[in-house]
């Protein structure tokens, strides 16, 4: 929540006390102070020149949020595109390229995402971390490039641990059970223990378990229904100690763990050329509300490790701060591809009946080393100037493959395409004869490097005007080593690479009218790394789509400037808060995945010029000591402002994946609402009782540019299984939606006990847009969870 404004100047002693009551309370005073460290100092909320929402724990726990994405719904300018567990894709300020698939790996985030201090954000696998026993969420909104680099083009969000304690042993555990309408039942047991080993030693454990209850049932061949295939499991823990031997230096190595298994997906079928109601020489299925089509059990399996180390060291009135981080993450998604492979043997092979229906399981693996290091000095005194250098250092390994292996498909395409004739009677390739039953297959190794050095000064020019200044140069090269086979690819072997070097600029100016009124404005400039493309597929493109999307063999770094103005301020006697931003950002090189036709490739396309303006409130107000609110709105006009077209060899020009200018940027809603309220009174000495209710609207958007087309909504389907239609209609267009959370309870200092419903009117919204083979194999949505109906207890000790 954000605070009323205070007179500008935090000294940092004040700021660690503040931050101490906040690790062992674990709560935060309705409109009272917040300490946050969005500038990689700690200051107050509201001395920070910017827009920044911070999100306490206990607030998100009333808000019922488990998970980034519910995070971003108590955020203004937040939202998250829900692609799958562990594959959520963040957008801020409605600066968003849209839906990157998993085939795409060398393409890079746009928002940066922090475990305090250390880099959690991959692009498509934004890990989806436990948020138990955080401080808080910081989201800074707007380019963060100065201080945070490549990733952070439209901002930052930071999940804030608390920190080990030296001042004693305690700790809290929590037990939640839920049920889900129409769905499985679920749980969580989680817990923290703090021990203070002696007046400079500390150690904090954090451990969870979750059992995540399913809401999709597949239907099978034959017709056998398997209810809730995506329930799954998630656990893990954080291992943190504190060692300060001397006043002046504190050392805090740590690990952090967790491991997901997903037996499914959140996806509902809408459209499957192996399952709809349309066949006539098939079996019929028709699809309901949360249900798909599958032949074989689908997975996603996600295993994260985090060990970070963070050296503070204090020399007069200075700090020095050393972060060095290393991550291992393997992650495997198995989707069920019999449609597409299916589709394929349709069209082009000429396959029919039980050819198209061999089982086609897709594995895709993506391993990922990472190592990072950051050093920086900073100032460590009151006084008009203050002023923080740095270096940062990051090298990524990150190889990633895919597999479909497809038993009997081998002695089929001899079958097809070679009159029965031996195996292997396609001509082989430079990689050598092809792998048995494997109609593709890749294996891409990624090296990337990057090194950069940033400074940021900030002075108080007068009592109440300030202004900070500050760069980031930045260098990084990037190295892959690509491998294709299979009869489906265009079959290669080969190095690629790319690299970049730049300079960002940013300022920020800040007013202080009154002790209650901040005006604020910058110019920043933010950047996302550009990188390769793969290969198509050419052995399944047409030849007008190898002609328009061939020959796009990298993509450049999108950058923009970001213009913005601010004010914070507080009012009816310290009992209400409001901040307002507007901005305006330029784009350059927009990096915009794109489905390459027929080929059933993804590739990336640079649009040269796009732009988002955007108006964001945040209002939060306690007019009673029993009663507090919140509210957030936000509205952006996001669009293109170029169009790419191609030409076909009949002189006909049409525009390439409705890349137009006027379209359009995707997965951001024009408008975005969130309210919160509280109500709480004593029901005896002991005990209050609380009630919290919240709400968020989010309006119409798109998955990707393309889905703007005219007509892409209709589409020519197979004629497998001789259906009655010729055609396909369905609504690109993601309705808005509206999701309501309510929770009851009763707590005193010791425990608490709750009874919650999340999504109050069991709201069933589309997410994204989930499609194969240029929409003729499969199309579906993704979707939220039902309403889910649960209590939770909680209990501290030692405090």
């Amino acid at each position: 929540m954000t605070r009323i404004l205070r007179p500008r100047s935090v000294s940092l002693v004040a700021a660690a006390v503040a931050m101490a009551i906040g690790a062992q309370a674990g709560a935060e005073t309705v409109l009272g102070e917040i300490t946050v460290t969005a500038r990689k100092r700690a200051e107050s909320l509201l001395d920070v020149p910017f827009a920044v929402s911070a999100r306490s724990e206990e607030a998100l726990r009333n808000a019922g949020a488990t998970n980034i994405e519910d995070v971003s719904r108590n955020v203004a300018g937040f939202t998250v595109q829900n692609l799958g567990p562990g594959q959520s894709q963040v957008a801020l300020r409605g600066i968003s390229a849209g839906k990157t698939d998993r085939d795409l790996p060398g393409v890079k985030e746009q928002v940066g995402v922090y475990l305090d201090e250390s880099v959690l954000s991959l692009s498509l696998f934004t890990p989806d971390l436990e948020l138990y026993d955080l401080n808080r969420v910081e989201v800074l909104r707007g380019p963060q490039g100065t201080l945070f680099g490549s990733g952070s083009l439209s901002g930052t969000v930071r999940y804030i641990s608390n920190q080990p304690d030296t001042s004693g042993t305690y700790g809290d555990v929590e037990l939640t059970a839920s049920m889900i309408d129409t769905g499985g039942n679920g749980g969580n047991l989680r817990g923290m223990v703090n021990v203070g080993l002696t007046d400079t030693a500390a150690l904090r454990l954090v451990g969870y378990y979750s059992e995540l209850p399913g809401f999709i049932d597949a239907v099978q061949p034959g017709g056998t229904i398997r209810s809730d295939v995506n329930s799954g499991t998630r656990y893990g823990f954080r291992a943190a100690l504190r060692l300060a031997p001397t006043d002046h230096l504190v050392i805090t190595p740590r690990v952090v763990y967790q491991d997901v298994d997903v037996d499914g997906y959140n996806r509902t079928d809408v459209w499957n050329m192996l399952a709809n109601p349309y066949t006539t020489t098939e079996p019929a299925i028709t699809l309901g509300d949360r249900q798909q089509y599958t032949q074989l059990t689908e997975k996603f399996q996600d295993e994260f490790m985090l060990a970070d180390l963070t050296i503070e060291a204090t020399f007069g009135a200075h700090t020095l701060t050393s972060i060095s981080s290393y991550t291992d993450r393997d992650i495997l998604v198995l989707r069920d591809a019999t449609q597409l492979t299916g589709s394929v043997t349709y069209s082009p092979l000429g396959g029919s009946g039980a050819q198209v229906r061999l089982s086609s399981p897709l594995y895709d693996r993506t391993k990922v080393e990472m190592f990072t290091q950051e050093l920086r000095l900073a100032s460590d005194y009151d006084g008009r100037f203050q002023w923080l250098a740095g270096a940062f250092y990051s090298d990524i390994n990150r190889h990633y493959g895919q597999q479909l292996p497809t038993p009997g498909y081998d002695t089929l395409v001899d079958l097809l395409l070679c009159d029965g004739a031996p195996p292997n009677c396609l001509p082989s390739t430079d990689l050598g004869a092809p792998v048995n039953d494997m109609p593709f297959y890749s294996d891409i190794p990624y090296d990337f490097k990057q090194m950069a050095l940033f400074a940021e000064i900030n002075v108080d020019l007068s009592e109440r005007f300030s202004a900070t200044l500050g760069g980031r140069y930045y260098d990084f090269e990037e190295d892959r080593n690509l491998v294709f086979g299979g009869l489906f690819s265009d079959p290669s072997i080969g190095p690629g690479s790319a690299k970049s070097d730049g300079f960002l600029p940013r300022v920020l100016l800040s007013f202080d009218v009154s002790d209650n009124v901040q005006l604020n404005a910058q110019a920043s400039r933010g950047f996302r790394l550009g990188g390769i493309n793969d290969p198509l597929n050419l052995t399944l493109c047409t030849d007008e789509d190898e002609e328009t999307f061939g020959g796009r063999d990298s993509f450049e770094d999108e950058k923009l400037w970001n213009y913005e103005l601010g004010a914070k301020i507080g009012f009816a006697g310290g009992r209400a808060q409001i901040n307002v931003a507007a901005y305006h950002a330029e784009i350059d090189n927009l990096q915009v995945p794109v489905v390459a036709g027929s080929c059933s490739s993804r590739i990336v396309f640079n649009v040269p010029s796009s732009h988002a303006t955007g108006l964001e409130v945040e209002l939060t107000a306690q007019p009673t000591d029993n009663f507090d609110f919140g509210l957030s709105a936000t509205w952006v006009s996001s669009k293109l402002d170029s169009t790419i077209t191609s030409t076909d060899s009949n002189g006909v020009t049409t525009v390439v994946a409705a890349i137009e200018d006027g379209n359009r940027m995707p997965s951001v809603p024009k408008i975005q609402v969130a309210a919160n309220a509280t109500y709480q009174w004593p029901v005896s000495d002991a005990f209050n009782a609380y009630v919290t209710a919240s709400w968020q609207h989010v309006g119409d958007r798109y998955t990707q540019v393309a889905d703007q087309a005219p007509g892409f909504g209709t589409f020519t389907v197979f004629g497998y299984g001789s259906p009655s239609i010729s055609s396909f209609t369905f609504d690109p267009l993601l309705p808005s939606y509206d999701i309501a959370n309510l929770r009851v309870g009763v707590r005193n200092d010791v425990w608490e006990a709750a009874v919650f419903v999340n999504n109050l009117t069991d709201e069933s919204a589309r997410l994204g847009l989930d499609q194969e083979r240029g929409r003729r194999a499969r199309v579906g949505y993704l979707t939220n969870q039902p309403r889910t109906i649960g209590i939770s207890y909680r209990r501290s000790f030692g405090r």
